[in-house]
């Protein structure tokens, strides 16, 4: 058995938590490698919807083990949010969430750090969701983080309050009122609420189950485009959100990897701060904003709005190695007369199909336009159901990207796709 994977193609928000929930059914493991609660996966069937932060988006498919790898860093006072909310919703968690080890611990003063450093930033802020989630990266990589493994520990607490002694030191070096101790409260009563799950070595896990034949899904958080690596430093999040993120993250292989599905709204969004070539500032940026409710699952805010850049989507197949694509949102371009794709770049005044390392340099899109749809495909189940003038759109993606696109989606709801 091979370990299939879910990532974003973009700068995140691209619909995966929807996608993993469609794919669920095929596998017996879904799997977080990576990100934190600065992740919003929304979910929409049964007239409700749902957003996860932190638990995977296989959560509600009856069977199915939800997996938190070690590549995740974890707020237990966020995660026991998510748990209360499933249980109200009369979800049954208990034995299908599995928690490693070697997660690391989100602390009440990694959030502050982070408020604090963001602040001091001003204008070259990055646009940061302040859960906590770039301090504790660099704990880890920093030889100093808490994982979950440790709360077993019997002098956890020393371990705890030496790493918040340290995090106060570094405090005083901003100009920066907090105060942790309701936060802390809330942090160690919802450590109770971790240990409720089996806390386990995931990496002979993962082993263990792909030598039984269970298949496993791999979910990602975020978007290649804000890779740590690859995305468009420093406007990037703190982890490896491409497919080389499975591997580290949870501990397997990179032989057994198998199928890499890619995800891509039919256009493009940002939350935060940092380049985009195809934003647009006028009235369809605002329409495509309107339609597709861009406003982010985990911070509130309103994302900015472009055309689809196939030069950034180019780039972000290859570093994946995307064997299947899925679009997300089509539905969302229905009321438009033209729409655009920017096939390549004009930057110092030559033309490139490359996406630069500079990604504040001044990009110029060089755009191809399509006849729009104008009609509602929301009730669209077969590709031979949707308009000429769609189908036309998603030929020449494909035939841009030399990969298929396999699943198309033209509505919220997990029933409103087309599996090609």
């Amino acid at each position: 058995m091979k370990v299939d994977v879910v990532l974003g193609l973009q700068w995140g928000d691209e619909g995966k938590g929807k996608v993993v929930d469609v794919l669920t059914p095929s596998y017996g493991v879904i799997a977080r490698f990576q990100g934190g609660p600065n992740a919003g996966h929304s979910l929409k069937f049964n007239d409700r919807k749902y957003v996860l932060h932190t638990i995977p988006s296989g959560i509600f498919r009856a069977g199915a083990v939800n997996v938190i790898g070690n590549g995740v860093v974890m707020d237990p006072v966020i995660f026991a949010e998510e748990v209360r909310e499933l249980e109200k919703e009369g979800e049954d968690v208990n034995g299908r969430i599995r928690i490693s080890k070697k997660a690391h611990l989100i602390m009440p003063t990694h959030r502050m750090l982070d408020a604090a450093s963001e602040q001091a930033k001003g204008k070259t802020k990055i646009g940061s969701t302040l859960k906590g989630i770039g301090p504790t990266y660099m704990d880890k990589t920093g030889r100093n983080g808490l994982r979950v493994g440790d709360i077993l520990a019997p002098d956890f607490r020393r371990r705890y309050d030496a790493l918040k002694a340290k995090h106060e030191d570094m405090l005083k070096n901003f100009n920066f009122a907090y105060d942790v101790a309701d936060y802390e409260k809330q942090w160690f009563e919802a450590l109770d609420v971790v240990k409720r799950f089996d806390i386990i070595d995931s990496e002979y896990e993962m082993d263990a189950y792909l030598n039984r034949g269970k298949g496993i899904l791999a979910e990602g958080a975020q978007g290649t485009m804000l890779d740590i690596d690859f995305g468009t430093y420093p406007f990037v999040t703190s982890s490896t959100t491409t497919t080389a993120g499975v591997c580290t993250g949870l501990g397997v292989a990179p032989s057994r990897i198998g199928r890499i599905y890619g995800i891509f709204k039919a256009y493009c969004t940002r939350v935060g701060s940092g380049p985009f070539p195809t934003e647009l500032f006028d009235k369809d940026g605002d329409t495509l904003c309107e339609i597709g409710r861009e406003v982010g699952a985990t911070t509130g805010r309103r994302r900015r709005c472009g055309w689809l850049d196939l030069v950034a989507l180019k780039y972000a197949v290859m570093i994946n190695g995307v064997n299947s694509l899925i679009m997300m949102k089509a539905d969302v371009l229905n009321s438009f007369d033209t729409i655009k794709v920017a096939t390549s770049y004009m930057i110092d005044g030559k033309e490139t199909d490359r996406y630069p390392f500079d990604s504040m340099a001044k990009i110029e899109p060089i755009y191809t336009e399509f006849e729009g749809w104008n009609c509602d495909i929301s009730n669209a189940r077969s590709f031979d159901d949707l308009p000429k003038q769609l189908r036309d759109y998603i030929s020449f993606i494909e035939k841009e990207l030399q990969v298929p696109i396999k699943i198309v989606s033209v509505g919220p709801d997990r029933s409103e796709t087309i599996l090609r």
